[in-house]
């Protein structure tokens, strides 16, 4: 979708207590607006005293961190530099606070989904196995729902002895989330159409896309995140490990954000184009949050205000629909563009994301300003007016994305863009509205080229002992 400036990352510090148990939420949380992490942890509490002795290290545990050599040793060099790292590799010290940072595995709902998106990103499609039904597929999202319990563990947190490749060795858990969802095939496959939301209806065809069929759809679905790029690899190849002779890869996408702490000031993150792009995404905050992204639970009031789930079943309680598009920026394009167009075509100054309406980056968009020469000062096509809610009848999802750039494409231009994930209560009333008028009417959307796209029903969260999507295969 091509929802780009106002939606791939909101401000919501991480863990978000609405997802989260309090009880069981990990006091390391990340800042306000850019997900920054809380200060590092102190010395660890198996680390030998006095002699220097430094004893093996978990998965979870680093050595010779920045945090714990500071701005000195950022600037110092030489034998300086050369003194600090030695000092560090003799003793055990501190996780730096990205490392240090996590995120349970259980919950009200999944991780990955109220969370900022992370510095780097996995998302991978699977198909089951011939002759792999019910029973199969329990048992991969058991092996799968354990295997990030422990990747994610809080105190000493590991990987499964039969999946371990020591990739992440003496890493910290860097905010790691594994988020698994279920396609609308999964259903004939494993015997479950009844149990089929209506929510999971096929997305219907818009007059711009460009489609890869085999780059699109999927059984099953996994997103992966994390704040630094062997953690998020190591926990990808788990996965994949872990399905093997029960389902294997139908695509798979890779994709990045900055990395937290990398400007002089917490900000909005930046996409390929070089807009700030999140603005305006629904924050956990806010009211209405919750009502936009997560499915009600039994009794609760659903998004068209009747009681019960709408267009999902008893098992989707908790849970939300994640809308995924590879939205291919055409940038040789856009770049020939001035700064001052590039600006009218989205709608915000470039600079520092404010509307051309006025104020700052968060101040609330004025569609109806009008410039002194009697011209709108958001243009009639500029892409935060057709895609606000105010111009889709309320209309509203969450935007969670990572960039991505697969070099050069077969026609000499950077293969580079969006993997777009939209988390919303029911795509119908979210996604849908707002693409199709994105589709007709977004400025934006000569510049964009959709390639891939899939719909799938990621259910509520697993408590202790249970695995995802238990209550569907097992209710």
């Amino acid at each position: 979708m091509s929802t780009l400036n106002d939606g791939s990352r909101h401000d919501a510090s991480r863990p978000d207590a609405s997802r989260r148990d309090p009880a069981r939420r990990d006091p390391a949380r990340r800042g306000a607006d850019n997900g920054a992490s809380t200060p590092a942890a102190s010395r660890p509490a198996d680390a030998p005293a006095g002699d220097g002795a430094v004893t093996p290290l978990s998965r979870r545990r680093l050595l010779g961190t920045a945090g714990a050599v500071g701005a000195a040793g950022l600037v110092a060099g030489g034998a300086a530099g050369a003194g600090i790292a030695g000092a560090a590799q003799d003793r055990p010290t501190a996780l730096a606070s990205i490392g240090s940072t996590s995120i349970p595995f259980e919950g009200v709902h999944q991780a990955g989904i109220a969370e900022p998106a992370q510095a780097r990103g996995h998302l991978v499609a699977f198909d089951l196995a011939p002759g792999a039904g019910r029973k199969a597929a329990a048992a991969l999202l058991r092996r799968w729902s354990d295997a990030a319990r422990e990747m994610t563990r809080t105190d000493r947190p590991g990987t499964p002895a039969v999946y371990d490749d020591q990739v992440a060795d003496d890493a910290g858990p860097s905010s790691l989330t594994v988020t698994f969802g279920f396609g609308r095939s999964f259903f004939a496959r494993t015997g479950l159409t009844g149990e089929l939301p209506q929510a999971l209806a096929p997305l219907p065809d818009f007059p711009a896309d460009a489609l890869d069929p085999r780059r699109s759809n999927g059984d099953l679905w996994v997103q992966i995140g994390a704040d630094d790029a062997l953690v998020a690899f190591h926990a990808l190849r788990v996965v994949q490990k872990a399905a093997r002779d029960t389902a294997t890869v139908r695509w798979q996408m890779n994709g990045f954000n900055r990395t937290p702490g990398a400007t002089a000031r917490p900000m909005t993150v930046r996409n390929l184009m070089g807009q700030i792009d999140g603005t305006n995404n629904p924050k956990p905050s806010e009211s209405g949050f919750a009502r936009t992204v997560f499915v009600p639970g039994a009794g609760a009031a659903s998004t068209d205000g009747t009681s019960g789930t709408g267009g999902s079943p008893a098992w989707m309680a908790g849970g939300s629909y994640a809308v995924v598009r590879r939205i291919r920026m055409l940038l040789d394009s856009w770049d020939h563009l001035s700064v001052e167009r590039q600006e009218k075509v989205i709608g915000r100054r470039k600079s520092d994301g404010a509307p051309l309406s006025g104020g700052t980056e968060t101040t609330p968009v004025d569609l109806e300003k009008i410039r002194p020469d009697g011209s709108l000062a958001i243009a009639g096509d500029a892409h935060i007016r057709v895609a606000a809610a105010a111009s889709n009848s309320g209309a509203a999802m969450l935007r969670r994305a990572f960039s991505y750039h697969d070099g050069i494409g077969t026609d000499g231009t950077p293969d580079a863009g969006l993997l777009f994930v939209a988390w919303q209560a029911d795509p119908m009333r979210g996604f849908v509205p707002v693409q199709r008028k994105l589709d007709g009417g977004d400025g934006l959307s000569r510049f964009l080229r959709h390639e891939a796209s899939a719909l799938f029903a990621v259910p509520g969260g697993a408590g202790p002992g249970e695995y995802v999507g238990q209550r569907l295969l097992e209710g």
